[in-house]
């Protein structure tokens, strides 16, 4: 049966985001009828929500009772309800569970915050989002958070080098559908090595029991006054050499116009460096990235990877995109921890490349930050560099034995 389009918003073709049609199977008879939707898994799989939301949803707006036998895949909704009337329903509960308020992109995951508020954090623009909390499902949702269940769609891009050292690395060769779970079992072993290296106990001690990342708006707002004062006093001390004709540092006005517009669009960001004339110049990039993340850096650089790739285009940019990295991983415990991921996620994304990665971590650098801040910040993300240069030296083995 064909795919329709999640949502129903869009009538294009070639609209990437489907999921299946809703079935609908009647049983029973008089008091004891009941509506069966054989195939509730995939349509949940294809939302990226658990199988009980749209159940209960279906019950909530039915007034109906419903069943989720998680076991043996069953799940009923009381009465007699035809295929069209739920795909209706179900179109209600897309609209507001499941797409971005923002972008209408179903890329989304649902979080329940400390306040047990109903947030939408989107992986396609980026935004985090007030979700429905007025709904009744709401209170289930409150109180049957889902798993961290990022979007299950695969990233463009050829990955088929990074893919294969992946596989090199576990010693085997696995197909593409395995890709992404290898991902994440690299990502669980890395977080470990992490965990396990000197001064990692005190990194947690100093940040509690509860050391989650805080993206609320204060939590930003207190991040980007922390920025402030090492964004003004790094430029300071680069030289003045592309000052305009004012006498103004066009790099000190680019931090200036991040800090004060923390939610500035891409676009609006590019528009501004191309104003200064400081898109591809380095001091920019080292700017930018000091400015544009916040402690959810290591998932945020997925969605400013098309941003990031406009300003880095050679590896003098790649070095002060490095540079920038260290002064942010520097001014925050939480963010330190996460150093093999995040800079791992701009391996992921294109942004940064191998060579320039393994020489870098070579030898600390002051340039950016402290000789001893240089070395802290190369020592946590020990793993990741050591799995890239193993990787290396497996490729440069097999090309000689192909030789």
């Amino acid at each position: 049966m064909a795919n329709l389009n999640i949502g129903g918003q869009s009538d294009d073709a070639f609209y990437r985001y489907k999921m299946p049609r809703l079935v609908s199977k009647i049983e029973g008879k008089g008091n004891g009828i009941k509506t069966v939707i054989p195939n509730m898994s995939d349509i949940a799989r294809a939302l990226c929500r658990p199988t009980t939301y749209p159940t209960k949803y279906f019950g909530c707006e039915l007034g109906a009772q419903v069943k989720c036998d998680e076991k043996t895949d069953r799940y009923i909704v009381n009465g007699e309800h035809d295929a069209p009337k739920l795909q209706q329903l179900l179109n209600g509960f897309i609209q507001k569970f499941v797409l971005c308020p923002s972008c209408g992109n179903p890329e989304t995951d649902i979080i329940v915050d400390k306040n047990n508020i109903i947030q939408m954090y989107c992986n396609a623009c980026g935004r985090r989002n007030k979700g429905e909390n007025i709904h009744k499902l709401a209170t289930y949702i409150v109180k049957n958070p889902p798993v961290n269940n990022a979007y299950g769609k695969k990233g463009k891009g050829d990955k088929a080098s990074k893919g294969d050292k992946k596989s090199k690395k576990n010693g085997t060769s696995t197909p593409e559908e395995e890709e992404e779970d290898q991902d994440d079992d690299f990502t669980k072993k890395i977080k470990e090595e992490a965990a396990a290296l000197p001064d990692a106990d005190n990194y947690q001690s100093a940040l509690g029991d509860d050391w989650s990342v805080d993206t609320s708006a204060e939590g930003v707002a207190a991040r980007m006054r922390e920025l402030e004062g090492s964004v003004k006093t790094q430029l300071a001390l680069d030289d003045e050499e592309d000052e305009d004709n004012n006498g103004e540092n066009p790099y000190e006005l680019f931090g200036i116009f991040l800090e004060e517009n923390p939610k500035a669009s891409d676009k609006e960001i590019l528009e501004k460096a191309e104003e200064l004339a400081v898109t591809t110049k380095s001091r920019a990039v080292t700017v930018l990235v000091q400015c544009i993340f916040t402690d959810d850096m290591a998932r945020e650089i997925k969605t400013r990877a098309s941003l990031l790739r406009k300003f880095v285009v050679n590896e003098k940019n790649q070095k002060a995109l490095l540079g920038g990295m260290e002064r942010v991983l520097i001014t925050s415990k939480a963010l330190m921890l996460k150093a093999p991921l995040i800079l791992k996620a701009f391996y992921d994304n294109d942004i940064l490349e191998e060579d320039v990665i393994l020489k870098w971590g070579e030898k600390p650098s002051k340039k950016y930050v402290s000789r001893d801040e240089a070395k802290e910040v190369r020592t946590r993300v020990e793993p990741f560099l050591r799995w890239l240069a193993e990787a290396d030296e497996e490729d440069s083995e097999e090309e000689s034995d192909e030789e």
